[in-house]
């Protein structure tokens, strides 16, 4: 059955990108365990946390160009054939080394979204783009699913069996995907060109720096919150998979798709300064509970955070086709990037600074300086009216 409606073509990317960010984020609920079984330490259970991540963030921008290009049906079939291939391996993965090697086989996963954004884009007017790119975004609650399911495969099943599971799921829907899923009608392939783009200056580096910021602030903390769920307070792994998996749904499919609404009414920079204020309100809370952890202000406040990072990063994403109508899948590419590593350092450093001081204390300031840093931003973006409309030195549009 062929998907010849926006909101057909919505469903099929979401559950697309929903599958391939579930294989993104297979280890990192299983890093409590692989870190005691192969005597890892913080440090290099945070490497392999945040590989994926890594090479997923650089190759946004090769996907979003062969999006623009080759339309994402096709690169979306290509991902998903290939994206069923890595949990294989993680499945048989039985050291650190094939650990690593299968968590960079998977960073390809999480360059999904960068096929989807205009993928989706394409197939709605602009006064309805923030809505339908927050929907697409629920995608990103894939983290929860393996959060989840990881855990529980692993003790019930076996490691083997929960990538050989993973694996079939993945080709089973790339060739429903294939025979259901179309480009828009108004769909042309284009060739952007790159130096016009990065010529967009700070209106360009701006969506990346909010990105890195909304993005990368939930990657990190979704993936490393199971760990830090283990330090702090002895949780089973299940247990704590599960309430990481409570933290990726408040952001994905409440936060997310509402920071996308919100924006289409009330313009995304003020959203963007209303977000980023309260990411570090509650990353002050959490550096001064990293010192005495308890259970029910740390619950809240990670909910917290996860709602006010799923707000920006589906405002930042309302802003993309606004301002760059022309090359969605390029700008996408390199703001998704750039958002992709913002998921990939505060790992490690939580990683570095718990060896080094035994605490998390440090790995929650710097998030305060950066999220108050994009706030103000925001606001100053959103006062001066600078930024809206299309970029300067984007592309013209045809005609």
């Amino acid at each position: 059955m062929r998907a010849t409606t926006p909101r057909g073509n919505l469903t099929l990317a979401t559950a697309a990108f929903l599958l391939c960010f579930s294989a993104w984020g297979m280890l990192a609920p299983l890093a409590p365990k692989l870190e005691r079984s192969l005597e890892l330490s913080s440090t290099q259970t945070s490497v392999m946390i945040a590989l994926p991540v890594l090479l997923g963030s650089l190759l946004r921008v090769p996907m979003g160009v062969l999006t623009d290009r080759l339309g994402g049906r096709r690169v979306f079939t290509a991902l998903l054939v290939y994206c069923s291939l890595p949990p294989l391996l993680v499945g048989f993965a039985d050291s650190y080394e094939m650990l690593l090697v299968s968590g960079l086989l998977l960073g390809v996963s999480g360059a999904a979204f960068a096929v989807g954004v205009p993928f989706v884009a394409e197939w709605y007017p602009p006064q309805r783009q923030g809505q339908a790119l927050g929907l697409y975004g629920i995608g990103t609650a894939g983290t929860a699913i393996s959060a989840w399911s990881m855990p529980a495969l692993f003790e019930g099943f076996g490691q083997e069996a929960a990538g050989i599971l993973y694996s079939l799921v993945l080709l089973t829907f790339a060739a429903f995907w294939a025979v259901s899923a179309r480009n828009a009608p108004a769909h042309e392939p284009t060739r952007t060109p790159y130096r016009k783009v990065l010529r967009s200056g700070w209106t360009l580096w701006r969506l990346a720096l909010f990105y890195f910021v909304a993005f990368g602030g939930f990657v990190a903390m979704s993936l490393y919150l199971p760990k830090l769920l283990v330090d702090w307070f002895e949780l089973s792994k299940t247990d704590a998979g599960a309430r990481a998996a409570g933290f990726v749904i408040v952001a994905a499919l409440i936060a997310r798709p509402l920071g996308g609404r919100l924006s289409d009414r009330y313009g995304a920079d003020r959203v963007l300064a209303i977000s980023f204020f309260g990411v570090g309100v509650d990353a002050i809370g959490l550096s001064w509970q990293a010192a005495d952890p308890r259970i029910l202000p740390v619950t809240i406040l990670c909910l917290s955070m996860a709602f006010f990072l799923g707000m920006g990063a589906g405002a930042v994403f309302k802003l993309v086709p606004e301002l760059f109508p022309d090359s969605r899948g390029a700008v996408t590419g390199i703001v998704g990037a750039v958002g992709g590593l913002g998921g990939f350092f505060p790992p490690l450093l939580l990683g570095i600074v718990h060896d080094a001081t035994g605490e998390y204390v440090m790995g929650f300031v710097f998030l305060v300086a950066f999220a108050w840093l994009c706030a103000g931003q925001a606001l100053v973006t959103h006062a001066t009216g600078a930024g809206q409309g299309r970029a300067r030195g984007a592309p013209p549009a045809p005609g």
